[in-house]
């Protein structure tokens, strides 16, 4: 069933390097279906439990877009904007996005130094670094978190822990199983604060 359902999502998803995504193209696809509303203009959300996608990992990008587009992740203020786009729409958004200098949210709290060393010595046992990279920049499909929305980055880890979220596998959901709230807070502190 998983194999299905995995080659079913592969065979959905843009090929890599098959499409010569245009950064401009979906600079102009962003502004028409208002991606800086939510996002930000620059791709960095200025808006709680909203995600920035400045400097993020293309291949998550068009993944995210793709299980939007064909129902497969449930968020409903993506509905209307990944409704009926396109391959090339997906990997041009995608490439705008990646293309956006990374940046923390202006909003981003001061550094709290025992959330941080706790989260810090979660992060080692948890291998947050071996998807994420050692600076937690992301690779391919696994995303950039390092200076992510603290408050965003918690509500995906309660998510994942609660068995609410999935991704593309089930890998996050076993990660954080068992942390506790205050764990996961400094967890999120930690990485936003990286």
């Amino acid at each position: 069933m998983m194999l299905a359902g995995g080659l079913a999502l592969a065979l959905a998803l843009p090929a890599s390097g098959t499409l010569a995504a245009d950064a401009a193209r979906g600079a102009a696809l962003a502004e028409e279906r208002n991606c800086g509303a939510c996002h930000g203009a620059r791709g960095v959300s200025a808006i709680e439990n909203i995600p920035s996608l400045a400097g993020q990992q293309p291949e998550f990008i068009a993944l995210q877009l793709v299980l939007f587009r064909e129902g497969l992740r449930d968020v409903p203020p993506m509905e209307a904007p990944s409704s009926g786009l396109t391959d090339e729409q997906v990997e041009d958004l995608a490439a705008h996005f990646a293309s956006l200098p990374h940046a923390p949210p202006e909003d981003r709290a001061p550094r709290n130094a025992e959330a941080f060393a706790r989260g810090e010595a979660l992060a080692g046992p948890l291998r947050c670094g071996i998807c994420h990279r050692a600076d937690l920049s992301g690779q391919n499909q696994v995303p950039h978190i390092a200076a992510q929305r603290e408050d965003f980055l918690a509500e995906s880890l309660r998510a994942y822990r609660d068995d609410k979220r999935r991704g593309s596998d089930t890998q996050m959901n076993g990660v954080v199983q068992g942390l506790s709230d205050a764990d996961i807070a400094a967890l999120a502190h930690y990485v936003a604060q990286r």
